[in-house]
């Protein structure tokens, strides 16, 4: 079993910036569950963890931390493990997937056209493997959902609006049943709309909450940096301490002072941004 830090942490972050503009930002620090399962990633495998002693298997990159966080909770709580990786095999394996062997991860591998026809590649998972319970990349089902909205009633400073990054829309899906304004920062060039929409209705049977996206922060598309990006992180660490994952939680904070900076927030604002 994993030894939780929950609910996690709400701490007012400091800036002159905010000061300026009349805005308070609290940090909801989900990174700080726990090292292994950190954030949305133990929030969205809460439902979803099958029985010990099944077989749980999933899809990700060459260097998919949901992979990781997948192959650590089957580690903890007893359940096997496979991991379906986009792309070729590539040895040495990575750090990611070398440390999700290591944890007892299975791993196999589809070609990027295949990939993309995950549904159509399950037969022939089933054949190989047997029977296992699916769980879709990054963890985006009702379940998921389900599990994300507990955050909200973890923080009880009120607040107006909240930020998160947006891979899958799995987080925003449940963050925005809330009462808030619910402001989503995709980190990768698509078109989420409609995949959020469709896990807010099989959740909850309809399109839920004031949400909406801010597109324009994604650097040039997932786990794309600029030189912008990379100063913002850099002044961010310097100011307070604390590294920003680049491939998320940095665009969506560089969104959120650029909002703030342009305007978008009233004097008196409460924000909550979610590290992950």
């Amino acid at each position: 079993m994993l030894n939780l830090r929950l609910p996690s942490p709400v701490v007012e972050l400091h800036d002159d910036r905010l000061a300026a503009a009349g805005v308070r930002v609290l940090l909801k620090r989900d990174d700080l569950i726990h090292p292994e399962v950190p954030g949305n990633k133990w929030r969205k495998l809460k439902y979803n963890l099958p029985p010990s002693g099944t077989t749980l298997l999933t899809f990700g990159g060459a260097y998919s931390n949901h992979l990781r966080a997948v192959a650590a909770a089957g580690h903890h709580y007893g359940f096997d493990t496979i991991g379906v990786v986009r792309g070729e095999e590539h040895l040495p394996l990575n750090p990611s997937l070398a440390y999700a062997t290591a944890h007892g991860m299975r791993l196999t591998y589809l070609d990027r056209t295949s990939y993309r026809s995950k549904d159509a590649a399950l037969a022939g998972l089933h054949q190989q493997f047997g029977d296992f319970y699916l769980l879709p990349e990054g963890g985006a089902n009702l379940h998921a959902v389900r599990g994300c909205a507990e955050l909200l009633g973890e923080i009880t400073d009120p607040f107006d609006a909240l930020f998160c990054a947006v891979g899958t829309g799995t987080t925003l899906a449940g963050l925005a049943v809330g009462q808030q304004l619910t402001i989503g920062v995709p980190v990768l060039k698509a078109a989420l709309e409609d995949d959020i929409v469709a896990l807010q209705q099989a959740a909850f049977g309809e399109r839920v909450g004031r949400w909406r996206l801010e597109p324009g922060y994604h650097f040039g598309g997932y786990a794309k940096r600029k030189p912008a990006l990379d100063s913002f992180i850099d002044d961010f660490s310097a100011r307070h301490g604390l590294l920003l994952d680049w491939v998320y939680e940095a665009k969506m904070m560089y969104a959120l002072f650029d909002q703030v900076r342009q305007g978008a927030f009233s004097t008196g604002t409460t924000i909550v941004a979610l590290i992950n």
